[in-house]
């Protein structure tokens, strides 16, 4: 009993005293102030690192060739903005395709922070296909459609032209292509089998056309095509006939029909006039006209001369031209609506009524002239000395019978007179004038026929005089007229 007690005491007073060691204390101090600079060290690194926060996404497509614009960032370190401190690495090439990396860092004493963008440049624009002709094309019935073209060209990889897969069915043809990307175009052509158009039917020489009475009409020809069938000439029928020996105006009506029932027609009129009135001009359809015409020029001074009065009086005229002046006046001519026609290169009757080639060599000189300087065909004539000449005589018996069938079978309108000025007769004596071109020409006007006046441009007498010429016919109610292929021909009688 004594012992317990005494263990009892031992034990309590053991508990009583501090066995610690004072270097124990000192571990504690050192490690709660540790753990102190620990916290606020931890602190500092938190307030001190900057951060970077990207505006947009991180991964980021782009299209091949599209401007790439950076969506931007915002760097901070604590509340303050310092984005302007961040350095960029690395480079987006949208010209090649590829993923591209963009580092962002930005640095505070010894705290970096770094953030990573990818933009990958892509090519999602399909390749497009362009078909050339028309996308629903129309085929002749018996034939088989001819390829019209196609090219395909992509953003990417640019001409694919010979990659193009063509599926050929018989009522369509299917394109199609693919880039390296895997980007698809893909077009289908319609085809359709019918004939929907008709044929044509084209005249050769002209119409209408003029002939004089006895002479022989001669079909100037035509051909007829068809876009499916060819060539239909031998199919076209010709209905109406021409009776030479009879003045009046008959219409000679082309028909042709393809394969397929499409209809073309065309027609023709010919005039036959007698010879008795042609010469005197009451077969012209324009009574009361006044026709004037110019025979052998252009030549400076007079023809410029002549023009100038024209324009100033507002009338329009007629200019048979040769292969002298200058060029200069038969452009104004045809600038100023006047018509410019062909007389003769030459002017040489021994040389042009040689032959009958030897004419047309003649007459296609003047007319290339003329095509040169005006850019347009004349088809209008006079024979030099008129188609009533005997001079002709001299060179080729009966050539003026053959020439004035076959100018108009070439397609040739010729325009004689019924008035003479007598410019190059009368009124050229030793002393001219202008009152006898005056009173030659008016003298013998009459309002019951066109008046197809014969006057030479060449000639100053003549120039002075057509002031008061047209001033006469404006007071005494004609009009006045340029010949076109439409006016009908004021013929002589041939007596070659």
């Amino acid at each position: 009993m004594v012992e317990d007690e005494k263990v009892n005491y031992d034990t309590e007073e053991l508990l009583e005293k501090d066995f610690t060691p004072k270097s124990s204390n000192k571990k504690r101090i050192i490690i709660i102030i540790l753990y102190i600079f620990l916290i606020i060290f931890a602190v500092f690194c938190v307030l001190m690192t900057p951060t970077i926060k990207l505006k947009g996404k991180e991964e980021i497509k782009i299209n091949y060739k599209e401007k790439y614009k950076d969506p931007g960032y915002v760097a901070k370190i604590v509340t303050k903005d310092v984005s302007k401190k961040v350095k960029i690495k690395g480079k987006v090439n949208t010209k090649k395709l590829g993923t591209y990396e963009l580092e962002y860092t930005i640095k505070n004493f010894i705290f970096t922070e770094k953030v990573t963008r990818t933009v990958k440049v892509v090519d999602e624009e399909k390749p497009v296909i362009t078909l050339k002709g028309s996308e629903e094309a129309n085929v002749c019935p018996k034939k088989e459609y001819i390829e019209e073209g196609y090219e395909a060209k992509d953003n990417h990889d640019g001409k694919l032209t010979d990659k193009v897969t063509v599926k050929k069915e018989k009522e369509k043809w299917t394109y199609e292509v693919k880039d390296s990307s895997k980007n698809k175009d893909k077009k289908v052509r319609k085809i359709t089998y019918s004939d929907k158009e008709n044929p044509t039917i084209e005249l050769s020489g002209s119409s209408p056309m003029y002939i004089i009475t006895g002479n022989t009409y001669t079909e100037p020809g035509y051909k007829a095509n068809d876009n499916c069938d060819g060539d239909l000439t031998e199919k076209v029928k010709v209905e109406g006939n021409v009776n030479i020996n009879s003045a009046g105006t008959y219409t000679l009506t082309y028909t042709v029909e393809d394969e397929s029932g499409n209809k073309a027609e065309a027609k023709r009129t010919v005039t036959v006039q007698n010879r008795s009135y042609v010469s005197t001009g009451s077969g012209c359809n324009k009574a009361g006209a006044i026709y004037l015409t110019f025979d052998d020029g252009p030549q400076n001074g007079t023809t410029s001369k002549i023009l100038d009065v024209l324009k100033n009086q507002g009338v329009k005229a007629t200019f048979f031209v040769t292969n002298f002046g200058p060029d200069s006046l038969i452009l104004r001519e045809s600038q100023e609506g006047h018509t410019v026609a062909l007389h003769t290169a030459t002017h040489d009757y021994a040389r042009l009524y040689a032959s009958v080639d030897a004419y047309f060599n003649d007459l296609n000189s003047v007319s290339s002239r003329v095509k040169r300087v005006t850019g347009k065909d004349s088809k209008i004539i006079r024979f030099p000395g008129g188609s009533s000449n005997t001079i002709s005589r001299r060179y080729s018996k009966g050539i003026m019978s053959v020439l004035t069938s076959e100018v108009i079978a070439r397609g040739y309108r010729y325009h004689d007179w019924n008035v003479d000025s007598e410019d190059a007769g009368a009124c050229a004596s030793k002393n001219p004038t202008a009152s006898c071109v005056y009173n030659n020409v008016v003298n013998h006007l009459s309002k019951s026929r066109c008046n197809m006046v014969l006057m030479h441009d060449v000639k100053w007498y003549t120039a002075n005089a057509i002031n008061d010429i047209i001033t006469y016919g404006k007071n005494n109610g004609y009009t006045f007229e340029a010949i076109d292929m439409n006016t009908p021909m004021v013929a002589q009688r041939v007596n070659n």
